[in-house]
């Protein structure tokens, strides 16, 4: 019994000389993350040369290229609820942030063991993580390092305003601004529920982007943002009657 004892203190006391020697190591092979200028300053040099890609010697109406600080109070709402739902947290706005021991254990329970505790705390750190991938970061050590980084200067809000300002659509698309204009030749504050739900789809975790512009099964398009709704007044983030009006109307690609 004893052996066994003094066996699991050294584990402990290596695993506390260790982990901290890893977490600095891979701190040194990050960019500078220390502040949100920092990330931003990054994100605009990568997603303005990505939308002027796509401008280069095209002609007509253009869209800004400029890439400005994510401000989370202009997102529709409802496009925030139908993203959080989908992300697998509801709640994610009726919880607190998570912080101190749980985040740590959180972070080290993904990079040791490849599994987390429940919690909201999980979309944090999903959110947090995607920021680092678009920065360039790869290594599942590194980028908890670099999710740790950035979960400490970002609330909970502004993780998702800059999730919502890297996504990914095609070349010279990104961030769902661009991704509405996309689809549906407006302006993301002038869509409507039922649009917005059009949108989600093209969106982790479905990436039906592609099915949507090309306009390929309309049908399985409308099943799919009918079952998008229904989770929304499911988790009570809009009315059972703002649902069913949205469901009511027909998919933009029909």
């Amino acid at each position: 019994m004893k052996t066994l004892l003094w066996l699991v203190l050294f584990l402990i006391g290596l695993a506390g000389v260790v982990m901290p020697a890893l977490y600095l190591h891979a701190s040194s092979k990050l960019p500078q993350l220390e502040t949100e200028f920092d990330l931003e300053k990054q994100l605009r040099h990568s997603i303005e040369g990505e939308r002027m890609s796509l401008q280069a010697g095209t002609f007509g109406p253009k869209r800004p290229i400029t890439y400005t600080k994510p401000d989370f109070s202009r997102l529709p709402k409802d496009l925030v609820a139908l993203y959080i739902a989908q992300l697998g947290c509801p709640t994610y706005f009726q919880t607190r942030r998570e912080d101190g021991a749980k985040w740590a254990w959180r972070l080290f329970s993904v990079v040791t063991f490849g599994t987390e505790p429940p919690g909201d705390g999980v979309c944090e750190r999903i959110l947090a993580t995607r920021l680092a991938e678009a920065l360039g970061i790869r290594g599942s050590l590194e980028l908890a390092v670099a999710a740790n980084r950035l979960h400490s200067f970002l609330q909970k809000d502004q993780l998702l305003a800059y999730e919502m300002s890297i996504l990914y659509f095609e070349r010279g698309i990104v961030g769902v601004e661009d991704g509405a204009y996309k689809l549906f030749g407006r302006e993301l504050e002038t869509l409507k529920l039922q649009e917005l739900a059009e949108l989600a789809l093209t969106l982790p975790p479905h990436y039906m982007y592609a099915d949507a512009l090309m306009c390929r099964n309309a049908s399985l398009i409308r099943q799919n943002r009918d079952v998008l709704l229904a989770d929304l007044a499911g988790f009570k983030l809009v009315t059972e009657e703002r649902a069913r009006t949205a469901m009511a109307q027909p998919v933009i690609c029909r």
